[in-house]
């Protein structure tokens, strides 16, 4: 991971060129903008209104405890879905023509417990530059050692049922983000090819959120809140569980499913394509149709339309899709689309299922 690689477009596709050409003209000729809309300010309202209907309640146990148990399973659905729609597009610089605005947006981040500087590197930088190349893409390393993604990982005898235990290992995907890897990432040396050299600032702003997290979170409820320890503890995982499936379902069935590829490029090889190319090759769609999916997901549902234009909102996603299809297919690309979230769903546990077997 210690060095960069170049996509090198040896046949000088005009993908990505003619694709941004008709996007933009989609939004001319429609005299829309590309950041939010009435619908976004509208979703943005709902889930923050919501974080706080429902921390508030379980704070000063308004419901008896198996109430307070449901909407700590509901606040954990909500911190995802505050994730995918409000923080991912304002990090992204997509939320607002007006950067005090996507950063105001984007420090929610911090009060649902992950580092938003860490995730603009990881995020930003590395995974959307070198999506899905092994030793490269961060995102691949899901649980090291017990998740198996590639022939060229060593092969253990429990990758044999990696396609069943999986599940329950992205349940602990927010306690392991929030608990550990924003540090591990912080103090490594590189992340990918990025070499870390922080501003002081974040090392402030690292321990600073992370104690108000825990405050928030733990140190709060268990002042404030008539329970015992282990009523807390059950309520706590009870929350996280819900945010680390929400979370890790959402992220895998974008990058890990069937269609997929998964480069893994030796010494000083390089990527013998396009980086649009390799968007496409490596990314996939789900329930592309389904309003529901894009009301929660965020547009992460809208994967393809995502990788290639992060700077767009993902209210628009919906309407460009149809425009990045037909260009793909245009220019002899593929276009991963699952249409419903079961069959990525499907798609995910077989592509589980063959990457834990022998090559």
């Amino acid at each position: 991971m210690n060095q960069s690689i170049k996509f090198v477009d040896t046949n000088n596709s005009q993908f990505f060129a003619t694709i941004k050409s008709r996007i933009e003209h989609y939004f001319q000729s429609n005299n829309i903008s590309k950041t939010a809309n009435g619908l976004m300010v509208f979703k943005t309202v709902l889930y923050l209104a919501l974080f706080v209907s429902f921390y508030s309640l379980i704070l000063f146990e308004v419901f008896p405890l198996w109430g307070s148990l449901i909407l700590a399973i509901g606040l954990g659905a909500t911190m995802s879905f505050i994730g995918f729609n409000i923080c991912h597009d304002a990090l992204h610089g997509s939320y607002s023509k007006k950067q005090w605005v996507n950063n105001s947006l984007g420090y929610i981040f911090n009060l649902i417990g992950a580092n938003v500087y860490i995730w603009k590197i990881t995020h930003n930088k590395v995974h959307h530059t070198y999506t899905n190349i092994m030793g490269h893409d961060g995102d691949l390393d899901v649980a090291p050692g017990l998740i198996r993604v590639s022939n060229d990982e060593e092969i253990k005898p429990i990758h044999k049922y990696q396609q069943f235990y999986a599940f329950f290992l992205y349940s602990l995907a927010s306690i392991s983000w929030f608990f550990r890897k924003d540090y591990v990432k912080f103090f490594q040396t590189r992340i990918g090819a990025h070499v870390n050299n922080h501003p002081k600032i974040e090392y402030f702003n690292l321990f600073f959120y992370k104690i108000l997290y825990y405050t928030m979170y733990i140190i709060l409820p268990l002042v404030i809140m008539d329970i015992t320890w282990w009523q807390f503890l059950i309520g706590y995982l009870a929350m996280n569980f819900t945010m680390g499936l929400v979370l890790g379902l959402v992220f895998q069935l974008a990058h890990l499913v069937e269609e997929t590829h998964i480069p893994h490029p030796k010494g000083n090889e390089n990527i013998e394509e396009s980086w649009a190319a390799h968007q496409m090759r490596t990314t996939a769609n789900f329930a592309r149709k389904s309003r529901l999916a894009a009301f929660v997901c965020g547009g992460l549902n809208f994967q393809v339309e995502h990788h290639l234009f992060p700077k767009i909102c993902h209210i628009h996603y919906p309407a460009i899709s149809e425009i990045v299809k037909q260009t793909a297919h245009e220019f002899d690309l593929p276009y991963h689309d699952n249409e419903t979230f079961y069959s990525a769903l499907k798609s995910h546990y077989n592509f589980l299922k063959k990457a834990g077997q022998a090559a």
